[in-house]
């Protein structure tokens, strides 16, 4: 077996881990980097999700390695793509024009983008990457991990890796797992955390649905219908116990007041009052921005609500459990995408699709299905400190307050607190939040020394995860772990004690703000207010 020595060791290459591996590396520290697939980006590239954005995010609120991510995704498509001449001149080029975010854009282009970043640093052996691993065991010694055991994910191959700290960037936080790192997976209870959203007490099997993304174009005239799966007729009859109808259809309820809607898929009629549909939701390509006869088709990305998983969870249960509710996730997918092909109501009064296309080039895949399912809800370590609803939730909060101020902010975060159904039958949860800070606290562990949290692994409840799991804010958190683990290298301290002792504590912010330019404060105008979503 094959062994590596580093500074520092980051597992999982989501945004989160590429983020610490990158801002390591700026900091003049080594770095082995190691992903399960073999695309960067987690849940931007290899889960397929457009970004879900905040909407200071054109501004100094945005991390600063995630601004460059921005524009150099916006540079990618102005160098390759046939893009109208207002288009390419728009500072703030959007591709796809989705309702979701101000810059949707293909996976695949993310990906490239990343490699892109990481270039130089690889060249100089600065990180090393190595994809298509996972982590299989976690050596440790007393409050310290030593190293981490990676196997192939397709291969009997085999690296132990040896570090000073190690980022736990995976997407279920694997390694609080193998570590033996105190965590809590699921719902705590309001008995414990005082959540006005808590259930009473607390259920670990409570777990935010997952979803298995898909790309499609379409092309009318065409008959792409992909073979009925095996599950369909299940799907087909199934209701959940938060919907007002079957799994496979157009209706369901607005998450925030848990009304009932009917959705159209494509061509949404704005006189009627409909003002987008669900092809526009997450759509990565707009053709309108785009040459005339470049694309045959809008390009979008299938984040519906119809394919979350929600019928067993992920975490608490044995590897096969999971395995089979993975594939039943993607079964789910695909009997939804038969369902839009062959029996979705079509405003001419006819049924059916045939000519949405799936397109597996956009998501490195042969069957057009990202590499892996989008994951809302990690295991969550035992922090220092853990964010609340009462931190941050504006029904929690006195009428105007704004979001909690903490002392040891590494970074900025908004969105609102948005829980998609449970494995418990749960309904949406999705309320209004301020814009946040990411406290210190929650990015260091109750007891191990050297692994830190660097994705929706931090010291968040299951309620605040809701908010504190997008795209920037996982970025920023990768940036402050980087930046902790650096700092500690350089200093010989623990990252407790960076937060126990106030000059440290300051020299680290110092370096944050002024040496990585990350802001750490939201203006008192900002912080006082809610997304107008």
């Amino acid at each position: 077996m094959a062994e590596i020595r580093t500074e520092i060791l980051v597992v999982g290459g989501g945004l989160g881990g590429v983020a610490a591996a990158l801002t390591a590396a700026r900091l003049g520290r080594t770095v082995v980097l190691t992903e399960p697939t073999d695309w960067l980006g987690g849940q931007l590239t290899a889960q397929a999700v457009p970004p879900d954005e905040h909407p200071w995010i054109e501004g100094p609120a945005c991390p600063p390695g995630y601004a460059d991510l921005r524009r150099r995704v916006r540079d990618y498509y102005r160098r390759n793509y046939p893009l109208t001449p207002e288009a390419a001149r728009d500072p703030r080029l959007d591709p796809g024009l989705g309702i979701v975010s101000r810059m949707c854009h293909e996976p695949r282009v993310a990906a490239a983008v990343i490699e892109e970043m990481l270039a130089p640093w690889r060249a100089s052996g600065a990180i090393t990457v190595l994809t298509g691993y996972e982590p299989v065991a976690a050596h440790t010694e007393g409050d310290r991990v030593e190293a981490v055991t990676l196997a192939g994910r397709y291969d009997d191959r085999r690296i132990t890796v040896h570090a000073s700290y190690v980022a736990d960037a995976t997407e279920l936080g694997d390694l609080l797992e193998l570590a033996g790192v105190e965590h809590v997976i699921g719902a705590e209870g309001r008995d414990e955390t005082g959540e006005p959203h808590a259930p009473d007490t607390a259920d670990p099997l409570d777990q935010q649905a997952v979803s298995w993304c898909f790309a499609l174009e379409h092309r009318p005239g065409e008959d792409h219908v992909i073979d009925r799966p095996d599950t369909y007729d299940h799907w087909l009859t199934t209701t959940a116990p938060f919907w007002p109808g079957p799994q496979l259809s157009l209706t369901d309820v607005v998450p925030i007041t848990l009304e009932e809607r009917t959705w159209t898929l494509m061509g949404a009629d704005q006189s009627a009052g409909e003002h987008f549909d669900l092809w526009q939701f997450r759509r990565v390509l707009a053709r309108e921005q785009f040459v005339p006869g470049a694309f045959a088709s809008d390009l979008t990305v299938v984040n519906w609500p119809q394919i979350d998983y929600w019928e067993a969870p992920l975490l608490g249960v044995s590897a096969e459990a999971r395995q089979a509710a993975l594939a039943a996730s993607r079964d789910l997918s695909l009997s939804f995408l038969h369902w839009l092909q062959t029996e979705a109501p079509r405003p001419d009064g006819g049924t059916g699709y045939p000519g949405l296309r799936p397109r597996p080039d956009v998501t490195g895949t042969a069957d057009g299905l990202a590499k892996t399912p989008y994951i809302r809800e990690s295991r969550r370590i035992k922090a220092e400190f853990t964010v609340l609803e009462q931190h941050v939730g504006v029904q929690a909060r006195p009428e105007g307050a704004g979001s909690e101020v903490f002392h040891d902010s590494v970074g900025l975060g908004s969105y609102r607190i948005d829980l998609h159904p449970s494995t418990t039958g749960r309904t949406y949860i999705d309320i209004d939040s301020y814009p946040f800070q990411i406290p210190l606290g929650a990015l260091i562990p109750v007891r191990v020394d050297n692994l830190l949290p660097a994705n929706k692994n931090i010291g968040t409840t299951h309620i605040t995860n809701g908010c504190y799991r997008l795209h920037p804010v996982e970025w920023a958190i990768g940036e402050a772990v980087g930046a902790l683990a650096g700092f500690c290298l350089d200093r010989a301290l623990p990252p407790r004690k960076v937060r126990s002792d106030q000059a440290q504590l300051a020299d680290y912010q110092r370096l944050l703000s002024r040496t990585l330019g990350i802001s750490l404060a939201w203006p008192e105008a900002v912080r006082t207010r809610t997304e107008d979503r």
